[in-house]
């Protein structure tokens, strides 16, 4: 297996998620965020794990988890006013010899350990890869009053999730000159190169409302 930098990107306001910020709710007993960074910490492939946090955030993250953040050997990043500027800041400290960069979200704290197997796998092999699930609910494009405009056929549309995971020379180009993405795969896939999907897993869900945060102790309860 390649060796592995892993990017977790948590500087994003969770405008959604209500009071608080979402990726220091506790859960299972410890904040979301370090559930998220123990996905990878003892992962032989994952040389580097950079925790990117908002500015707000940092000063309290290091002060209460500095022997979390030591034990799994991760490193603060400050993000940026976006996603893209907040991943494109880590890009700066990954480590020269990793030869693929995976991007996890620190919202999504109980990925099945085999589907990190299945992602990194796939990356290694084509070099860009991203878990995602097939859509199965009817879905409607509606307008700022909520009123439907149309039926949007299903067929062959899948739902991202991460880890997303590439080449690391493909996404350091794929960032170079980028604008904003919701995801990093959308930055590959604008300069041409193919991204395979891999199945992901329903259990996979990224904590945006406190909703999210329940059934994800409900996953991590029945040991997910």
């Amino acid at each position: 297996m390649p060796t592995v930098s892993v990017i977790v990107p948590g500087a994003g306001g969770g405008r959604r998620f209500g009071p608080g910020r979402k990726i220091l709710q506790p859960l299972a007993g410890e904040p979301v965020f370090l559930r998220a960074l123990r996905l990878f910490a003892t992962r032989d492939e994952v040389r580097q794990l950079l925790l990117v946090v908002a500015e707000a955030d940092r000063a309290t993250i290091e002060a209460d988890y500095a022997a979390e953040l030591s034990a799994t050997g991760t490193v603060l990043v400050t993000g940026g006013a976006t996603r893209t500027e907040s991943v494109r800041n880590a890009l700066a400290h990954v480590d020269a010899g990793a030869e693929l960069i995976c991007v996890h979200d620190a919202a999504r704290p109980c990925t099945p350990p085999d589907r990190i197997d299945a992602v990194f796998a796939a990356a290694g092999d084509c070099a860009a890869a991203l878990l995602a699930v097939p859509v199965d609910a009817t879905c409607k494009r509606v307008d700022d009053e909520r009123r439907v405009i149309e039926t949007v056929d299903r067929i062959g549309l899948w739902a991202a999730q991460t880890p997303q995971v590439f080449a690391a020379d493909l996404l350091r180009r794929a960032y170079r000159d980028a604008t904003d993405a919701t995801d990093d795969a959308a930055l590959v896939e604008r300069l041409g190169h193919a991204v395979r999907v891999v199945p992901g897993d329903a259990r996979n869900v990224k904590i945006t409302t406190p909703d999210d945060l329940a059934l994800a102790e409900a996953i991590l309860g029945a040991g997910a």
